[in-house]
């Protein structure tokens, strides 16, 4: 196959370049800078679909982020494609910080008295999924469901995370829209000069060949 590996990399590598891609975090951040400058359409859009990946990158729908911000991309008139490339603004360097602050300012702003530490966030994430996909089982094959620690997780996690990342979410969403919008239009107006100087060029070249043709046709028109 063409876009198959011809060195299949180890569960070790997988792992190391999920948290740290190959290349280092700033060349992963450059190409994907590279890549919105070079996305096809209107500035406004992609710019709409920065901020709509950046702001889904705070919610706590973990593994549904390219879905939701595509949505949202569609649901603003932004680029699909845009949103999608903004949604690494979460990985797995930023997602603690993200956490953290997520559920603190959803505590503060639901009057919660006692602040989560970030070990204590994960693993409620974690057994939360585990009980999810154990009750579903139970749906199917039968046996008991447990929801007590879906109830506490909703409660205390997954409420004051969704909450609290709005206000970061929209804060640095706007950030990204009014950052992005006039890079990209440079990057834009640049391209669109570099064309028509290219084409402007080749006109000029086509004339002068044509130019040059006629008057050596006309040089040996007068010899004959």
């Amino acid at each position: 196959m063409i876009f198959k590996r011809r060195i299949k990399r180890s569960v070790r590598q997988i792992v190391v370049e999920t948290v740290y891609p190959k290349g280092g975090w700033w060349r992963a951040v450059t190409y994907i800078i590279h890549r919105l400058r070079r996305l096809p359409d209107k500035p406004h859009r992609i710019a709409r679909g920065v901020a709509a990946g950046i702001f889904v990158s705070f919610t706590p729908f973990l593994g549904f982020h390219l879905f939701i911000a595509a949505g949202l991309a569609w649901l603003m008139r932004g680029n699909m494609v845009a949103a999608l490339l903004s949604t690494l603004v979460g990985n797995p360097l930023t997602f603690p910080l993200i956490m953290t602050v997520s559920v603190d300012t959803g505590n503060f702003l639901l009057h919660e008295p006692n602040t989560l530490h970030l070990p204590m966030i994960v693993r409620a994430f974690a057994r939360a999924s585990l009980e999810l996909w154990e009750n579903s089982k139970a749906l199917v094959v039968g046996g008991t469901q447990h929801w007590e620690s879906l109830e506490w997780f909703f409660r205390r996690v997954f409420w004051p995370y969704l909450i609290g990342g709005i206000v970061p979410g929209v804060v640095l969403g706007l950030v990204g829209y009014y950052l992005s919008l006039p890079v990209v239009a440079a990057y834009q107006k640049r391209r669109s000069k570099r064309l028509r100087d290219r084409v402007e060029k080749l006109r000029a070249l086509k004339l002068a060949r044509a130019e040059a043709l006629r008057v050596r046709n006309a040089g040996t028109g007068q010899e004959g």
